[in-house]
């Protein structure tokens, strides 16, 4: 029951985005004297609400990429400096056992 409820309110919230407000008319004169009948429509208020949203969430989850991407290179830049102090660390410690040994 909970479910078909949400259904429902989610149908009539989408229904209700995409109707229309009444078209405005309006007469435009052309340069040769012509008159042009242009009707404009526009969104109903829950409809650009809808919009609104949609591009917040677009925004967000752009943001939220590049610093998850940004972060990752840092990471992977510390470790891969990381490993090559390492990496010589453990060559002049093997030089110098060598040069021991002999």
């Amino acid at each position: 029951m909970k479910k078909a409820i949400l259904l429902l309110a989610a149908c009539a919230f989408a229904t209700a985005s995409f109707a229309q407000t009444t078209p405005t008319t309006e007469v435009k004169v052309r340069d040769n004297g012509t008159k042009k009948v242009v009707t404009t429509t526009g969104k109903t208020n829950v409809g650009q609400a809808l919009d609104n949203t949609a591009d917040a969430a677009g925004n967000v989850a752009k943001k939220a990429g590049k610093g998850i991407k940004k972060g990752a290179k840092k990471a992977s830049a510390k470790i891969k400096g990381t490993s090559q102090k390492a990496s010589k660390k453990a060559e002049k410690a093997s030089e110098k056992a060598e040069a021991k040994s002999e």
